[in-house]
């Protein structure tokens, strides 16, 4: 049989490029439009755990004809404490998500979730430990300038200008980029889709 067609259920243009850097190009791209609202009293790993898998079902159902289509999906979600930070939509978000930040310790979870061939769902879930120094009030305002924190969880992108925040980091750096590639590749290998 040859090798399985891999659809990547995301419009995530930092997936794709993390993807791309361990030599993995997806054959599709079919992103899931399904409601991401937190439920009442929802924790975060169950949060982005529950996204994840309701990405790759919802496209596997849109794909219901094709065989030999493993499906992957994923959901980063930035918690602090209990507490899930939006994916920051405007300017006001990026501030208050910056502001409960500064000078405080975060965790950063992706949750990827893959559906094989057989229709067998696999998922991982991976915790990133962030702390940002503390931010001055004209740090916020330029990097809100800037406009990268829009569209990001915890209103912020590690890989641009947040990075001079953040003073500690332990676990996957890719994770808080949006996709934990260690992982992801062992899922990948074992519908082998990645490696040898």
């Amino acid at each position: 049989m040859s090798r399985p067609q891999l659809v990547l259920a995301s419009a995530s243009p930092r997936r794709l490029a993390l993807l791309d850097q361990i030599g993995i190009k997806p054959d599709q791209i079919v992103p899931a439009d399904i409601d991401e609202n937190t439920l009442k009293r929802e924790l975060p790993r169950a949060h982005a755990t529950r996204i994840a898998y309701g990405k790759a079902r919802v496209v596997r159902e849109k794909l219901a004809s094709s065989i030999n289509t493993v499906i992957l999906s994923a959901d980063t979600v930035v918690s602090c404490g209990r507490r899930i930070l939006p994916k920051a939509e405007n300017d006001q978000a990026v501030i208050e998500c910056l502001e409960l930040l500064s000078g405080r310790r975060h965790t950063v979870m992706t949750a990827i979730a893959l559906i094989d061939v057989s229709g067998k769902i696999r998922t991982k879930l991976v915790e990133t430990k962030v702390a940002f120094r503390r931010i001055e009030s004209a740090e916020i305002e330029a990097y809100v300038a800037c406009k990268e924190g829009l569209g990001k969880a915890g209103g912020y992108a590690i890989q641009g200008r947040a990075a001079i925040f953040v003073r500690f980091l332990s676990g996957s750096y890719s994770n808080v980029v949006g996709l934990p590639l260690l992982e992801t590749f062992q899922l990948l290998k074992g519908c082998a889709v990645a490696g040898t």
